[in-house]
């Protein structure tokens, strides 16, 4: 596991997180990128990338 993909999956489950229950369109697309960063990570690490729509808890 590689440093830097655990440091891109925690970025990225940061910033869903913190723009997940946005209702405007800004949150959404931020949560999306941070869903796309933390895949990112997770997928480099040789994780499964996460499928799931950000926000729904799974």
């Amino acid at each position: 596991m590689s440093v830097e993909g655990k440091v891109k999956e925690g970025a990225g489950f940061i910033k869903e997180e913190m723009n997940e229950h946005g209702k405007s369109p800004e949150s959404q697309k931020k949560a999306q990128e941070g869903r796309d960063l933390r895949n990112e990570g997770r997928i480099e690490d040789g994780k499964p990338p996460k499928t799931t729509k950000p926000g729904t808890g799974h």
